[in-house]
């Protein structure tokens, strides 16, 4: 380290789509790691043309591409936590599944299947990739229950159904399963287990409709903390109450869904 330089915060590697709108993807990924202490690095897989209205295009970049960042990120910097999101493409998740498996440090794994808006962002042939390559590869994966009904089949109607949910994801590989129940009507109830401990999380419904970028927002935020050296349950805690701020504190922008706020703590001081 040269004389006087800071020491380097937690680094954590990002391989997710790009969202032109600034609310979800690669921009939301960075902005919640700039808010919690660490170094955020990004790998570009997708590139979105994206608004609050819905995503218009998308276009996913060539595997070497990814892997040519990703090696040219963890090579030379190194890293303390990966997060994925938008993979797009069965040849995509099976590339960056087999560069995590080589990395040593913990992986979240979102399992973007749609958007906020409804729209495609995986390919139905990708599934398969995501569940035997991906996942096993996972230290927390976070699908929200449509995501989850896609990869287990398990329809999510109660909490019940979450530990049902759970067990089936479980069954796939990753070491913890964190089944979101923000679909659900009631509080904001979340599930994480690795099979043997159950964490239920919850938090206040907030009535705000401006709500873009959650599952990003919340993965790279339990990224974030495991490169902080949290074990799992403190991390995804610690995670869980940063978004509910960010929801509380979501925006308006444009004529749709705006997104949720990444800096709250900042203008909250």
């Amino acid at each position: 380290m040269a004389p006087g330089a800071a020491q380097a915060p937690p680094r954590v590697l990002t391989v997710a789509g790009s969202d032109s709108g600034g609310g979800a993807g690669i921009q939301a990924d960075l902005k919640t790691m700039l808010a919690l202490g660490t170094h955020g690095m990004s790998v570009v897989a997708a590139v979105t043309a994206q608004n609050s209205l819905g995503v218009q295009g998308a276009w996913e970049l060539p595997v070497e591409a990814v892997r040519a960042q990703y090696r040219s990120v963890v090579d030379d910097i190194g890293v303390q936590a990966v997060k994925t999101g938008m993979l797009a493409s069965a040849e995509l998740v099976e590339t960056v599944a087999e560069l995590i498996a080589g990395t040593d440090a913990p992986s979240v794994v979102d399992p973007v299947g749609v958007s906020k808006h409804g729209d495609s962002l995986l390919a139905v042939s990708a599934l398969d990739s995501v569940r035997t390559k991906l996942l096993p590869v996972a230290t927390v994966a976070t699908p929200n229950l449509d995501e989850v009904a896609q990869l287990t089949g398990v329809r999510v109607e109660d909490e019940d159904g979450m530990r049902r949910a759970a067990a089936a994801l479980l069954a796939y590989g990753p070491r913890w399963a964190l089944i979101k129940g923000g679909h659900l009507r009631g509080d904001a109830v979340d599930l994480l287990t690795d099979g043997s401990e159950e964490h239920w999380l919850r938090a206040p419904r907030l009535d705000n409709r401006h709500t873009h970028g959650t599952g990003c927002t919340l993965a790279s935020a339990i990224a974030s903390y495991l490169a902080r050296g949290l074990p799992v349950p403190e991390a995804v805690a610690a995670a869980k109450e940063y978004v509910t701020g960010a929801i509380g504190a979501g925006f308006a922008l444009g004529g749709g869904i705006g997104p949720v706020d990444h800096g709250w703590r900042c203008r909250a001081q």
